[in-house]
């Protein structure tokens, strides 16, 4: 059974930082991409941060330089760090894990997701 476990959310003031986590279990992690998602209300999710099996990372635009994903393959944990929080990177971030087979098939798992509330 393959779980991810979101975790750090919560309520910060303008110009602060949160660090989320997501725990995976039930999947070889280091095999798989690990990514993080938010998805704001009335808005389509979008994609925050990648951290790619083989070490590279990327990120949307409107978050370069002030966040950043890591991951511990030894802890299969996968982290990002929030800096200079805006008021419109308020969103549910929910964690996600991705793997592509050669065959073309995937396999995508989420997490339940975590809610970020940056006040102004």
């Amino acid at each position: 059974q393959v779980q991810l476990v979101e975790s750090g959310g919560g309520l910060v003031q303008s110009g602060g930082s949160l660090r989320l986590s997501c725990a995976a279990s039930g999947i070889i992690f280091r095999i798989y991409t690990m990514g993080w998602y938010r998805q704001a209300p009335g808005k389509q999710r979008e994609l925050v941060a990648a951290a790619i099996s083989g070490g590279s990372t990327n990120y949307a635009d409107s978050v370069k330089g002030r966040f950043t994903i890591s991951r511990d393959n030894a802890k299969n944990t996968v982290y990002l760090q929030m800096n200079s929080l805006k008021p419109e990177d308020t969103a549910v971030y929910y964690c996600n894990a991705e793997s592509t087979y050669a065959s073309g098939a995937s396999l995508r798992y989420w997490g339940q997701g975590t809610q970020v509330t940056v006040s102004s």
